[in-house]
């Protein structure tokens, strides 16, 4: 297997190769480093890479699998988006705001990766405190999308699903808080699942954007994701999965009964390419012996339900930083605008959240599985929303993103799922809803 070959194989196949002896981790990493040193100046998808830490966990990567150790992910390297602590590495949250002190300990999921043997190349970049549906700040500058650099990879978690497509790392932890693995995932065409809320630990976070936020990992397979997601599941206040993700990838699904629906669930125009990447997927799950439909879900106000859970996260997010004056203008409007939120419509949000959640999954009483795209279009130009305040980044991010807050908002999972390509060569994809805690059935 050439270098190519190798960087591109995935997580799953790499840990077989390692296990197998084919492979050795020092191999892997070495072959990921010569690349990120060679493409990355261009993309941006790393704030850090740890280069010589990555080497020697390698080697002790190695040392374990010479003694019999058989762990999931023993000597893979993974990618941690700048959101979650690395131990003694700095945890900047794309901002040049944060402390300077770096992480005494790793974060849960972090923790976790490395007890499945997983080994830690480098820390990828997100937006300023995960805000953007693109990938940029004035501190870490602008990630590009492997497939165009003139286009953004999305956000938050751009700097992952750009590492990822370029074949930088096999697998890239990330979260998403209003789409922020779904839209990358779209963007690079890569698999991107947003698991069921409460599935992986956000520990030491806490109820992070008012129970919005997820943590989950984009990758270039499904079988990658079931590792990644049986590796982390339960934790510290998560909730372990019934039977393995693993052994749900190979295990057919039956025939299902699929809801497609194309309405935006928020005011936005969907382009001619969305919609025929929608009608194709249609297609094939017919072909494949599903029963396939269109069905609208009844979405009502779900808008006016998401934004004072989003926007009082913002608030607090700018409140924690350590040095609120290195914000950027844009950061601290959207901070403006979630302390313009009363606490009561905060609470009325929180409080009403069953209530939206039980009218939109209704379509679940005849469906197994809802279908819709992910975004409203093909990726946006690099450095689109650069200069604008948060009221119109706000409003011009929900006209390109409008199909997935609404998940965050009910706490199922959904995924992204690549869909061929538009005209102009830029990936495209649908998004799988499933019921909640059903991760299996996606």
């Amino acid at each position: 297997m050439n270098s190519d070959d190798l960087a591109f194989a995935g997580a799953a196949r790499q840990a077989e190769l390692i296990r197998s002896g084919e492979l050795s981790s020092r191999e892997l990493v070495e072959t990921y480093l010569e690349r990120i040193a060679r493409l990355d100046p261009e993309l941006n998808a790393f704030r850090v890479v740890m280069a010589e830490r990555a080497l020697a966990d390698a080697d002790q990567a190695d040392s374990r699998r010479g003694a019999g150790d058989e762990r999931p992910l023993l000597g893979v390297p993974v990618a941690i988006k700048d959101a979650a602590h690395v131990a003694g590495e700095l945890t900047t949250q794309g901002t040049g705001a944060h402390s300077g002190v770096p992480a005494a300990e790793d974060s849960d999921a972090v923790r976790s990766l490395r007890g499945a043997g997983a080994v830690v190349i480098g820390k990828t970049n997100l937006p300023e405190l995960a805000i953007l549906g693109a990938t940029e700040s004035a501190t870490w500058g602008v990630t590009r999308n492997p497939w165009d650099t003139d286009r953004t990879p999305g956000g938050s978690s751009g700097g992952a699903a750009a590492a990822v497509a370029a074949g930088l790392v096999s697998l890239g932890h990330a979260t998403d808080g209003a789409g922020s693995i779904r839209i990358p995932a779209s963007c690079c065409g890569l698999f991107g699942l947003k698991p069921q809320r409460g599935r992986v630990s956000l520990a030491p976070e806490g109820d992070h954007w008012y129970g919005l936020s997820v943590t989950g990992a984009v990758t270039r397979s499904v079988l990658d994701t079931a590792l990644f997601l049986d590796a982390v599941s339960g934790g510290e206040g998560g909730s372990a999965p019934s039977r393995p993700f693993t052994e749900a990838v190979g295990t057919a699904p039956g025939r299902l009964r699929v809801a497609v629906s194309a309405r935006p669930p928020m005011p936005a125009r969907v382009s001619g390419d969305v919609h025929g990447a929608l009608d194709s997927m249609a297609e094939l799950l017919g072909s494949l012996g599903h029963r396939v439909d269109r069905n609208d879900p009844s979405y009502r106000d779900v808008g006016a339900a998401f934004l004072p859970r989003f926007l009082k996260g913002m608030e607090q997010e700018a409140a924690h930083v350590a040095r609120p004056e290195r914000l950027q203008r844009r950061t601290r409007g959207f901070a403006r605008l979630g302390r313009l939120v009363p606490r009561a419509v905060l609470a009325r949000a929180l409080r009403d959240e069953p209530r939206h959640a039980a009218r939109i999954n209704a379509i679940f009483d005849d469906h197994d599985v809802l279908m819709t795209p992910v975004a409203a279009r093909t990726p946006v130009r690099a450095a689109e929303w650069e200069g604008l305040g948060a009221t119109h980044t706000l409003n011009s991010m929900g006209m390109v993103y409008p199909f997935t807050a609404v998940w965050n908002l009910t706490g199922q999972p959904a995924a992204s799922v690549p869909a061929g390509f538009s005209a102009n060569g830029l990936p495209l994809a649908v998004q799988l809803i499933g019921r909640p805690g059903d991760e299996h059935t996606l």
